[in-house]
């Protein structure tokens, strides 16, 4: 499930429940703008957010798990993430990439996971700083990266090391 998916899927559920987004925003206790948003299908509502409103419209408790994981589902778009890593072609597009490749972890839970400073990870996203290949790898591999995402990674830090752009054949 893609984050417009998710987003026509929670759309559905306040429009069963027979809510307006004033009437959800009562209940969830967000505002109606922030709600709206949530299901505008540009950006993935935070799981708070998600919990909030599917609440909010009624959804039972129980169910929320079976959300939990479309929501995670939308987060990582893993062919999405190969394709932007295989064309990076600059620290920022990388960052951009590694960026939507971690999502939805906070740079606290990534600290976490790899033992990698929170502030090089951020100067990765930023495209301030690039990533060494093993440390790298530390970090995709931890978000539970596949093979293919790994080799992707891997690739498009040796080619903006090496100041290759895509097209260049390889030496």
């Amino acid at each position: 499930m893609d984050v417009s998916a998710f987003a026509a899927a929670l759309q559905r559920v306040r429009q069963q429940a027979g809510l307006t987004y004033r009437e959800l925003a009562e209940h969830a206790h967000y505002s109606h703008a922030h709600l709206v948003r949530a299901t505008s299908g540009k950006q993935l509502p935070t799981w708070e957010v998600t919990t909030a409103f599917l609440t909010g419209c009624g959804v039972p408790a129980e169910l929320l798990p079976v959300w939990r994981r479309h929501w995670e589902s939308a987060s990582r778009e893993p062919q999405d993430l190969v394709e932007l890593l295989q064309t990076a072609e600059s620290l920022e597009d990388l960052g951009a990439a590694l960026s939507a490749f971690t999502r939805p972890h906070s740079l606290r839970k990534l600290e976490q996971l790899t033992g990698i400073p929170r502030t090089t990870i951020q100067a990765w996203f930023q495209g301030t700083r690039l990533a060494g290949r093993d440390r790298l790898d530390q970090l995709v591999h931890a978000v539970g990266a596949s093979r293919s995402e790994r080799a992707a990674a891997a690739d498009a830090v040796d080619r903006l090391s090496s100041g290759r752009s895509r097209a260049a054949p390889a030496a």
